[in-house]
C-alpha cells in the first residue's frame, strides 16, 4: 500500500524533479498518476500543481492538463546579471578581510571540486554532486562576510535559472571550463587581484549562455530548443 504523502512533500518532490530535469520542459504532469504515486486524492494534488504554477514551474492549461514550463532565456540573463553584481561585491569584501584560515577553506573546497570534476566514465559522473561542490566553494565568501541570506536568495530553486545551470552541465559539458574559472578565483584571492573579480565573474556566470548558444541556435538546436520559450 502506498503511504499518503503530505502536500508539502509532494510539492518538494515535484519541484526537485523539475529543477533536476527529471521532468523535462514541456513534459506533461498527470494529475491521475500523481494521485496514484503519492497515495492521495485529487484535492492535495491540485493544490500542489496550483502552487507549482504560481511559482513558475508548470502551466495548467484548461481542458488539456498540466505541463512543465519551458525556460525563459531573458529571465536567465537577468538573474545572471544580478548574481554577477552581488557576488563580485561579496568576493571583493571577502578578499579584503579574509583570514589565512578562510583562504584555506576556499583552497580545500577547490581541491574537492577538482577531485569531483575528474571524469572517467561519463555515464557514472554525478553532475549533482559536482554542482553542489561548485556552489559550496562560492558559499564560503558569503559565509565569511556574513551574507548567507543573500546567498540563499541567489541559489533558491528557480524555474528558469536552476534548470539552465543543469542543462549547461549536461548539454554543453561545461566541467573543464568551470574548473578553470574556479582555479582563477583562487588565484585572485591569493593575489588580492581586485580588478580581475568582475571580469572573471562575468566570464564564469555568463559562460552557460555562451556554451549553450550552439545548442539553441546552431546545428544542435533540435536537441535543446524545445526546452526554451520562443521569443
Amino acid at each position: 500500500m502506498v503511504r499518503a504523502f503530505s502536500a508539502e512533500e509532494i510539492y518538494q518532490i515535484l519541484e526537485d524533479e523539475i529543477v533536476d530535469l527529471k521532468l523535462l520542459p514541456g513534459e506533461a504532469v498527470s494529475e491521475n498518476q500523481c494521485c496514484k504515486r503519492f497515495g492521495v486524492s485529487r484535492t492535495p494534488v491540485r493544490s500542489v500543481l496550483q502552487r507549482l504554477e504560481q511559482n513558475g514551474f508548470v502551466d495548467i492549461i484548461p481542458h488539456k492538463g498540466t505541463v512543465v514550463t519551458t525556460i525563459d532565456v531573458g529571465t536567465v540573463n537577468q538573474l545572471i546579471y544580478q548574481r554577477v553584481a552581488v557576488e563580485a561585491m561579496v568576493l571583493r569584501d571577502f578578499i579584503l578581510a579574509a583570514t589565512p584560515l578562510a583562504v584555506e577553506r576556499v583552497r580545500c573546497s577547490l581541491q574537492e571540486l577538482q577531485a569531483v570534476g575528474v571524469i572517467g566514465d561519463p555515464a557514472s559522473f554525478d553532475i549533482y554532486r559536482f554542482l553542489r561542490q561548485d556552489l559550496a566553494m562560492h558559499r564560503i565568501w558569503f559565509e565569511e562576510t556574513e551574507k548567507e541570506f543573500l546567498w540563499e536568495r541567489l541559489i533558491a530553486p528557480h524555474p528558469d535559472y536552476s534548470r539552465f545551470i543543469r542543462l549547461d552541465i549536461i548539454g554543453a559539458q561545461n566541467v573543464p571550463d568551470v574548473l578553470v574559472k574556479h582555479a582563477e578565483m583562487m588565484r585572485i584571492i591569493d593575489e588580492k587581484d581586485l580588478d580581475a573579480i568582475e571580469p572573471l565573474m562575468k566570464a564564469h556566470l555568463y559562460g552557460g549562455v555562451r556554451r549553450m548558444g550552439s545548442k539553441l541556435f546552431g546545428v544542435d538546436a533540435k536537441d535543446y530548443a524545445r526546452y526554451f520559450r520562443q521569443g
